[in-house]
């Protein structure tokens, strides 16, 4: 997997017909070719992937996630999804839930990285 180029994030947004909040256009310039634990944020390199951005908001979508919502990662049918604001939010089969993040960091750092350290650690100790 590699990093997009600016013109591939640009074409994404067409495509998509959104608008990337600033932090996600940064990650995705910057950070979108890193592989960490099970939870897969969305990427726009490989048409093919399960993590394929277009086809996962086409998914998304049809799932009734808000239109307002950009889905920037799916787990398990959840879908984490930020916002024009740069708010994260979460969607799963039972719709919308009260859990949010301030911002793409703060997720990054507790779900994405977080998440993915306490299930290392769990394994570890299970061994």
């Amino acid at each position: 997997m590699r990093l997009p180029t600016e013109a591939e994030v640009a074409d994404a947004e067409k495509e998509i017909g959104v608008k990337f909040h600033s932090d996600y256009r940064r990650f995705l310039l910057e950070a979108s070719d890193v592989v960490y634990g099970t939870t897969e944020p969305a990427t726009i390199t490989l048409p093919d992937a399960h993590t394929h951005l277009p086809t996962m908001c086409e998914e998304a979508w049809e799932l009734e996630v808000p239109k307002k919502w950009l889905p920037i990662c799916e787990d398990n049918g959840d879908y984490f999804c930020i916002d024009a604001k740069g708010k994260i939010h979460v969607f799963s089969m039972d719709g919308a839930s009260e859990e949010t993040w301030p911002n793409l960091a703060t997720w990054i750092e507790q779900v994405w990285i977080g998440e993915s350290e306490r299930r290392r650690k769990k394994h570890a100790a299970d061994a």
